[in-house]
C-alpha cells in the first residue's frame, strides 16, 4: 500500500470519528455518513464470525442500531473503525449465542447459505483471480485466523488495533497472524497444485 493510501486511510478514520461526534450533536448526517463509509468493511468482517452474508448485513445494522439507540462514548483509544469493529464483533458474538441456543437453521442449510453468498461475494467484490483465490482459501481457515487476516490485510489495522478487536495481547495477535499466514499459504499451494494438474 502506498503512502498516499495510507494518508487517505488515516483521513477516513478520523472522519470516522468526526462524523460519530457530529451524530451525537445532533446532526442525522453524522450517522449517515459513517454508515455509508463503514457498512461493507463491517459486513465482510462479521462475515468472518456467521458465514452467512445476509446474517452479517443484519448483524452490521444491529450495530449500527446500537449506536443510535445506546450511544457508547468514543474516547480515542484506538482508531473508530477499530472500536466500531469491536462493538460489531460483540453483536456477532451475542446472536451466536443466541443462535446455538435457538437452532433455528439447520446447520447444513446455514452452510448452503454462506457458500451462495460467498460465491456471490466473489463475483462481485473480488473482481481478480487471484483475490478470489485468496478469499477461497481465507474460508477454508479456522475463525480466529480468518478474523486476524482480515483485520490486517483486508482492513489494514495495526496488529495493536487487530488485538483490540479481537480482545487479545498484542504478542497472541502477532503469533496468530504468523500461523494464519502460514495456514494460508499451504492452503493456496495445495490449491495451485490441484489447478496446475
Amino acid at each position: 500500500m502506498g503512502k498516499n493510501a495510507h494518508n487517505e486511510q488515516g483521513n477516513l478514520l478520523d472522519n470516522g470519528a468526526r462524523n460519530y461526534r457530529r451524530f451525537l450533536a445532533g446532526d442525522d448526517d453524522g450517522l449517515v455518513e459513517i454508515v455509508r463509509e463503514y457498512k461493507d468493511g463491517l459486513i465482510l468482517f462479521l462475515n468472518t464470525y456467521v458465514r452467512n452474508m445476509t446474517v452479517a448485513e443484519d448483524l452490521a445494522e444491529d450495530t449500527f442500531v446500537r449506536l443510535v439507540t445506546k450511544k457508547p462514548s468514543f474516547r480515542g483509544a484506538s482508531s473508530f473503525r477499530t472500536w466500531l469493529y469491536a462493538i460489531g464483533r460483540y453483536v456477532a458474538i451475542d446472536h451466536l449465542r443466541r443462535a446455538s441456543k435457538e437452532a433455528l437453521i439447520p446447520m447444513e442449510t446455514a452452510e448452503k447459505m454462506a457458500d451462495d453468498f460467498l460465491e456471490q461475494l466473489e463475483r462481485d467484490y473480488l473482481k481478480e483471480e487471484q483475490k478470489i483465490a485468496m478469499h477461497r482459501a481465507l474460508s477454508q481457515l479456522k475463525q480466529d485466523y480468518r478474523e486476524v487476516l482480515w483485520l490486517i490485510y483486508f482492513e489494514d489495522l495495526s496488529y495493536k488495533d487487530a488485538a483490540k478487536v479481537m480482545k487479545k495481547t498484542h504478542r497472541s495477535v502477532e503469533t496468530l497472524a504468523y500461523r494464519a499466514r502460514k495456514a494460508l499459504k499451504e492452503i493456496l499451494e495445495r490449491e495451485w497444485d490441484h489447478e496446475d494438474l
